[in-house]
């Protein structure tokens, strides 16, 4: 197999995977690009992200710059004189210059099967919407967002207890092993490319906190979708009096009665059709509980806001 010079560019723990198969191909990681470290815990100190603590452990140079803008940082990464970029969740847009720098291209892994869910959130986007399928694309990055054209696919279902926390899991393992196969082809020659359809484009836009609030009066199956789709961050929420609680898991059941209400033990509560039972759930500053767990230390309001 050809070894390929690399830059790696991702943040969070599902780029990881990824970044130690293209190690363990043998491919020279010359540099890995990922967000600054942010505060993070009770003392707000500054945290590398897992990318970085990943590379780092490789011994491989780490680059954090706000942005890739500006042109010393563009001269910076052509001076790398790279075969191929490897881009997983990195956050930051690559410029035309940076796109155009490495003598192959740069290359994405992203989380749906496009042009279904282009953007920041395509995982947490396809479980709230109900899809059946998802999987991961390999794609050569354009300055259109993620509008390039697809040299690999994995494929995987969706079902009704899936999370978006266990999707990302699965998704960032075969999408390691994808990427992989899709850069050797891509230097050997064999690489196909198919440009996305024109239809069937949707945007999976960035999931802000105000969302994640259950609605009551939303179907059951709704609300189902809902919850699992941002499990486990950043997690729906709902309000019990004065104590808000993150729902992690939960089902759709038979029940019925005012959207919110407290209708079935252990903890059955009246959707606007239909009603859900939570199984997993958490208070602010403790850890996910099973409900039976749960409702010894807490004294459950009639209804849910």
């Amino acid at each position: 197999m050809t070894k390929l010079r690399l830059a790696f560019l991702g943040t969070p723990a599902f780029a990881v995977p990824t970044l130690r198969a293209l190690v363990a191909a043998g491919h020279e990681v010359a540099a890995v690009y990922s967000q600054p470290p942010r505060p993070s815990g009770r003392g707000h100190k500054l945290q590398p992200s897992p990318v970085q603590l990943a590379a780092e452990e490789f011994g491989i140079p780490v680059r954090v710059p706000v942005s890739l803008k500006g042109a010393d940082e563009q001269a910076a990464f052509a001076a790398l004189s790279l075969d191929a970029a490897v881009v997983v969740a990195y956050g930051l847009l690559l410029p035309k210059a940076v796109l155009d720098a490495p003598r192959l291209g740069c290359f994405n892994l992203h989380g749906s099967l496009l042009p279904r869910w282009r953007g920041a959130a395509p995982i947490h986007r396809a479980v709230m919407a109900g899809d059946n399928e998802t999987g991961v694309m390999v794609m050569r990055m354009e300055v259109g967002l993620d509008t390039g054209p697809v040299l690999s696919t994995w494929r995987t279902p969706i079902g009704d207890e899936t999370t978006t926390g266990q999707l990302q899991e699965v998704l960032a393992h075969e999408g390691a092993k994808l990427m992989v196969t899709s850069l050797e082809a891509l230097a050997d020659g064999r690489a196909r490319e198919v440009a996305q359809s024109g239809e069937g484009i949707t945007y999976a836009k960035k999931i802000v906190p105000e969302e994640a609030r259950i609605d009551w009066a939303r179907p059951a199956r709704e609300i189902v979708r809902h919850v699992h789709g941002l499990n486990p961050q950043p997690g729906a929420w709902t309000m019990a009096g004065d104590a808000r609680l993150k729902i992690l898991q939960v089902k759709a059941v038979a029940g019925k009665g005012s959207p919110g209400a407290i209708v079935g033990a252990p903890l059955v509560v009246a959707c606007g059709d239909g009603a859900v039972s939570i199984e997993v759930l958490q208070r602010a500053g403790r850890g996910a509980q099973g409900v039976a767990e749960f409702l010894r230390g807490f004294s459950l309001p009639p209804k849910f806001d």
